[in-house]
């Protein structure tokens, strides 16, 4: 029942994950923890595993398509090199909370209060979205900032990018819904990447079952794949429609699970 759960949850959040930008791991993360199939450090540790591999194959895939945008690497590897220096200050902090605590459950509370302050914050961003005076930022410093902030986030919450990406890169690039998914993934893979090595550099990496890994890493895999597709065939309009319901969803687990951990 417990690979059935984690086959289901890993492989949709997967797809929605690809076509949004969003990476996956904001699902699979709480909904996981919500679950209690696993603990909170392995969940954390493997659901990052599950986002890496989600985003190398929709990135690959998403290079090779053609799109109503230029990608421009040169920005997007600025903003990326950021999320890796973020992403590992962002373990560092996720391993102090972790060390601060006499029960490592209660990490999944913390990470559960602030992503539900982020999902928030991003659903009215979004809902209101056409009010909102965008900016067109190109200063190379700041960008990588912009990337820092980012991995850190990513990092801590082991959710790979989330709905933090999106609202980012849509104020201060002045991005469409498609085009910042597909950079949103570009710097998950990036920071993902990061906070993996670290993780078995610092030999932080918890005790977790192989034949688990693999089933999530195969559905972050097939996720990605059809979760490409599907970005291709539908439009901004959909994507946004998609991402609200998302956030709705996510708001109402991380509610649950904070009420579950204290």
């Amino acid at each position: 029942m417990e690979y059935i759960i984690i086959v289901f949850v890993c492989f949709l959040s997967s797809a929605v994950g690809a076509v949004c930008g969003i990476g996956g791991g904001v699902i699979i993360k709480p909904v996981l923890d919500a679950t209690g199939i696993l603990a909170v450090t392995t969940g954390s540790f493997l659901s990052g595993c599950t986002v890496l591999s989600m985003s190398v194959v929709s990135m690959y895939k998403n290079m090779r398509m053609k799109h109503d945008f230029v990608f421009d690497k040169a920005f997007a590897t600025v903003i990326a090199a950021g999320s890796v220096a973020g992403g590992l200050s962002g373990k560092a902090l996720y391993e102090f909370v972790l060390s601060q605590l006499s029960d490592t459950s209660r990490v999944g509370a913390v990470q559960a209060a602030v992503l539900l302050l982020i999902t928030l914050g991003t659903l009215l961003a979004t809902l209101y979205k056409a009010k909102i005076k965008t900016k067109e930022l190109s200063s190379r410093p700041v960008i990588f900032l912009i990337g820092v902030v980012l991995g850190i986030f990513s990092s801590f919450l082991s959710i790979g990018g989330g709905p933090i990406n999106l609202v980012v890169l849509f104020y201060f690039f002045s991005m469409t819904s498609k085009q910042a998914a597909m950079y949103s993934i570009y710097i998950i893979m990036f920071s993902q990447t990061a906070s993996l090595i670290a993780a078995i550099v610092q030999r932080r990496v918890p005790v977790f079952a192989v034949p688990m890994l693999l089933v999530m890493i195969a559905c972050g895999i097939l996720g990605g794949l059809a979760g490409s597709r599907l970005n291709k065939k539908i439009d901004n309009r959909a994507v946004d429609r998609l991402f609200i319901g998302l956030m709705a969803v996510i708001i109402a687990v991380n509610i649950y699970n904070i009420y579950r951990y204290i």
